[in-house]
């Protein structure tokens, strides 16, 4: 069987994944995506079906204001419709940002999502990494994070690849010292639906240098329609809105993503169902003699014994039990040796642990005989 020459940059890459492997992509079970296993809310699939009977849909071009996307996004996130600005998928949103605010050198927190520093290199700004310590934790020091020559923050809240969750007043008192030093605080909450009493969406009026960022479709299990959000001051949204293109969104997308936003229990059960299934992962590879870390998440990233090679065992997950972790080796500043896995449900994350006990059994077995 072959073997993939290197590590997807990203999650949820099936194909390159198969292609590498000599594997059917239907025989893959993703634990490398972090999106909400139980699919869509029901009312997104009727509103798209509905939405292909009427061909103004497809004749008519989408509407440039958004007006009723960012009504539903108004109501689920308890901001104002002029705080909100919308693209498809949070790099192009990060992308405007950065070409709005007059920023040089941004502060990074590390290990990060890969496509931070991405878009900040194409931006020419300088980056200052600040590394976080998987000992303590990946916690944020607001008093050390505001030391430096940077004019900007750029971290998020939970934290990816970690799924460490900072206490909203942690990251307010931060934004709070940033603020005195006019620094600005660019936010990614792209996990936040799962923790939502954390988010600081609601105090953008009150700092001015804050811009938070927003995911609508892992969440609610639709990464295929693009659509992320800023939520800002007014002044700041209606200049960023003027860096990006127009037309970002289509009306399908538009209008299934109101849909699954309005479906307020939907929200409920998934935040239900996920602390559910992720305590009961968590506890799981504890008693696989695994380090997990306590994620707030639909993730969990995990340290693999020091005797155990992690490329090999990743490898060895697809071959063997055609099971996808996300490999960590490309996240700045991670120690060697970690792996993240997805919350899924609870039949296919049973499936996945007694995967991970046997190939870390013969893993060990494999160390003590060398």
């Amino acid at each position: 069987m072959r073997q993939i020459e290197s590590y997807p940059v990203h999650g949820g890459q099936l194909r390159q994944i198969a292609e590498g492997f000599g594997i059917p992509v239907s025989d893959l079970l993703d634990f490398s995506a972090n999106i909400n296993p139980d699919g869509p809310p029901p009312a997104v699939l009727s509103t798209l079906r509905a939405s292909l009977d009427d061909l103004s849909t497809l004749t008519d071009y989408p509407d440039l204001q958004q007006i009723e996307l960012k009504q539903s996004i108004s109501r689920y996130a308890g901001v104002s419709t002029q705080n909100i600005a919308i693209a498809n998928g949070f790099v192009p949103l990060l992308e405007a940002t950065l070409r709005t605010l007059p920023i040089r050198r941004c502060l990074l927190p590390v290990p990060a999502f890969i496509e931070y520093r991405k878009a900040l290199t194409r931006a020419k700004v300088e980056i200052s990494p600040y590394t976080l310590s998987a000992e303590s934790g990946f916690n944020y020091d607001p008093a050390a994070m505001v030391v430096g020559q940077h004019d900007a923050i750029l971290l998020a809240n939970p934290q990816n690849p970690s799924g460490v969750c900072h206490d909203c007043k942690v990251i307010r008192d931060l934004i709070a010292r940033a603020a005195e030093k006019n620094i600005y605080v660019l936010l990614d909450e792209a996990f936040i639906d799962y923790v939502p009493e954390h988010s600081l969406t609601t105090v953008t009026d009150h700092f001015p240098n804050l811009v938070v960022f927003r995911s609508v479709t892992k969440f609610h299990g639709i990464p295929g329609l693009r659509v992320a959000y800023v939520v800002s001051n007014p002044a700041f949204s209606l200049a960023l809105e003027e860096n990006l293109s127009p037309w970002p969104i289509t009306t399908l997308a538009s209008r299934a993503v109101s849909a699954a936003l309005d479906d307020q229990p939907y929200a409920a059960r998934s935040r239900t169902t996920n602390i559910e299934r992720r305590t009961a992962l968590q506890r799981e590879l504890e008693m696989l003699g695994l380090k997990p870390y306590a994620s707030a998440a639909n993730f969990i990233l995990f340290q693999l014994p020091s005797e155990v090679d992690p490329t090999a065992f990743w490898q060895q997950m697809i071959i063997e039990h055609q099971i996808v972790l996300r490999a960590c080796a490309n996240y700045e500043a991670l120690p060697a040796g970690h792996l993240r896995v997805a919350v899924r449900t609870k039949e296919q994350n049973g499936k996945f642990v007694e995967a991970m006990a046997k190939s870390l059994s013969r893993h060990r077995s494999r160390s003590l005989t060398l």
